[in-house]
């Protein structure tokens, strides 16, 4: 019933012009705030962390305005999983940093394009397998449910992407990929198994960061840029952008500082588009308390 219900809704959402699924998506951020849900809480823990020059009105309304963007990207699902790609394309108004993409595709070591959760994390996944650079590949973990796993493989792949599966086959296939010269996508934000990361800072925080992308580029001698498709007023903008020279070290605690410093800078762009709801905190070393109640 539940997966049912929620593809129902992604179907109703489809149906809608973008600008209404946007404010269907404002909507329900409103009402996450007023009833201080846990995504509530949870933004303002990490804000609280992360922007501690910030003053508590400044910490509240970046808040709202993080939720906003949250429950937009949510509600976005409509036309960005469900409408012809084409259509959903057609919402980017503008691309930046286009001539990073193709340069770093020629030098033949492959691409790792770095795009955190923030703006419209799955129309970056969707455009780069239709950027002129070829077929991508991508990491996928199929949620439990399967009905909602094949809708979401479906949506992901229908550009063109490879999809692959987040297992040592998975990352073989990635090694492959990147040695042909392709381009590999990953969310590199997202807490890891304490074995397959390691704790940096980010945003002057302990946060434990997956050694993934780091493995790859330093066995590879891949490209890494960094990839958001910030939200506009009247669609999409995609920014291409190089990231922090530290991600190139070969000591793997520097690379790891890299990447999530190549992260934080470009959140500092558009901060209230990153997805603060998640609780990008909750492991840490040991003798220090994760800061969620």
């Amino acid at each position: 019933m539940k997966s049912r219900l929620i593809l129902t809704t992604l179907r109703f959402l489809s149906w809608l012009p973008l600008r209404w699924q946007r404010r269907v998506g404002t909507v329900c951020a409103a009402l996450a705030f007023l009833l201080n849900t846990r995504m509530a809480r949870t933004t303002l823990t990490n804000l609280a962390l992360c922007f501690p020059e910030l003053s508590a009105p400044e910490c509240r309304q970046l808040t709202q305005a993080s939720l906003r963007h949250t429950f937009q990207t949510i509600c976005e699902a409509g036309s960005v999983w469900l409408w012809p790609a084409e259509r959903t394309l057609g919402c980017i108004a503008r691309v930046e940093g286009l001539p990073l993409l193709f340069d770093a595709v020629a030098e033949g070591k492959g691409v790792i394009v770095a795009g955190p959760h923030l703006g419209n994390w799955e129309l970056l996944g969707l455009y780069l397998s239709r950027a002129g650079t070829g077929p991508s590949y991508q990491l996928f973990q199929p949620p439990s449910d399967p009905r909602i796993a094949q809708a979401i493989y479906t949506a992901r792949s229908r550009g063109g992407a490879n999809m692959v599966a987040t297992d040592k086959q998975g990352v073989a296939m990635l090694l492959r990929a990147l040695r042909a010269g392709e381009i590999v996508g990953i969310l590199p934000d997202q807490v890891p198994p304490p074995e397959s990361g390691d704790f940096a800072p980010f945003f002057g925080v302990s946060a434990l960061t997956m050694t993934l992308l780091t493995r790859l580029q330093q066995k590879t001698g891949a490209r890494v840029l960094g990839g958001v498709a910030k939200r506009t007023p009247d669609g999409f903008e995609i920014v291409f952008s190089e990231p922090d020279p530290m991600i190139y070290a070969q000591d793997p605690q520097t690379a790891l500082a890299g990447l999530n410093a190549t992260v934080e800078a470009m959140v500092r762009q558009i901060p209230a588009q990153y997805q603060w709801e998640y609780k990008r905190f909750k492991r840490q070393p040991p003798g220090y308390l994760s800061p969620y109640q």
